[in-house]
């Protein structure tokens, strides 16, 4: 099973965004290697953003109970979040859950917790 094939079946709900890290290199730019971990123990983190979920839950404003054995059947709506599918995003860790997924790691991060979104629409036309 492929990771997108995986993904697939993977549902974030409410707020949450499914945000997979961003590969950093076990060296610095002067030429130090760094302890394995290093980087993950920082507060501020960046990762591609995955899987969104539909967002922030509002309640409907039912006006219409005329008839009150009438079966109610409300429609949850919701207010999208900003982050999309493929943005590079850069958020607190603290807030966040680590998982692993096929072997891989992914943070489920509160949309709160995104501090920044890069888009590049040319990426995706």
């Amino acid at each position: 099973m492929t990771d997108a094939q995986g993904l697939s079946k993977l549902i974030v709900v409410g707020d949450r965004v499914l945000i997979k890290p961003k590969a950093y290199s076990q060296k610095t730019s002067t030429g130090l290697y760094l302890p394995p971990g290093f980087k993950e123990k920082e507060e501020v983190q960046t990762g591609f953003v995955m899987k969104v979920g539909p967002g922030y839950p509002i309640p409907s404003a039912n006006d219409e109970i005329d008839e009150p054995w009438k079966k109610n059947e409300e429609k949850i709506r919701y207010i999208p979040l900003q982050a999309k599918e493929g943005d590079l995003a850069i958020f607190m860790q603290k807030g966040a859950v680590e998982v692993m997924f096929h072997g891989e790691k992914y943070f489920i991060v509160p949309h709160h917790s995104i501090l920044l979104l890069e888009r590049d629409e040319e990426l995706f036309s």
